[in-house]
């Protein structure tokens, strides 16, 4: 039997259309990217709104490019789920290979970033972030991207501030 919500409907058919869903996805895509495009650049700089669209653009190209081909990767494989592998794999196809080694690094940081915080975070004992908490670890982890990314050491992670009324 299905779980079902308070006005009887399952929960599959209580999630939003696929249709909604990838455009809430291009939503945050493009409010993270529009952080990205203007932190990157001097502060006397601007960047028209449509240069901005069209970069917005590539980099959803991009993604379903790299998505395309390691779906692809991954079938020659017989496999079901695209693995990180694939998406390197993907990148070697499509003539990216130069960009493996840092994305790599990139994803490597990532799961240990993940890993400390489900062991030892704020995550441990079942509490969350609240939204301000969240937008904080993003701006660290784009920092941090940002002076890797510019061939500067972004120095140690920083850990997470604990609330000491999460502590027992």
């Amino acid at each position: 039997m299905e779980p079902m919500d308070i006005v009887g409907k399952s929960k599959e058919d209580a999630s939003l259309p696929k249709a909604i869903e990838s455009k809430v996805l291009l939503g945050c895509l493009n409010s993270t990217m529009t952080k990205i495009i203007k932190e990157m650049l001097p502060a006397d700089v601007r960047v028209a709104r449509d240069a901005q669209d069209l970069l917005i653009e590539c980099c959803v190209e991009f993604i379903n490019l790299v998505s395309s081909e390691s779906n692809e990767v991954c079938s020659r494989e017989d496999k079901r789920t695209i693995a990180p592998e694939h998406v390197l794999k993907a990148l070697e196809v499509l003539g990216f290979g130069e960009y493996i080694e840092e994305v790599y690094a990139a994803y490597e940081q990532h799961k240990l970033e993940t890993m400390d915080s489900l062991k030892g975070g704020k995550w441990s004992n079942g509490a969350e972030m609240t939204e301000e908490e969240a937008a904080a670890e993003q701006q660290r982890m784009f920092a941090e991207a940002r002076a890797r990314m510019n061939g500067g050491a972004a120095g140690p992670p920083k850990q997470p501030d604990i609330n000491p009324s999460l502590e027992s």
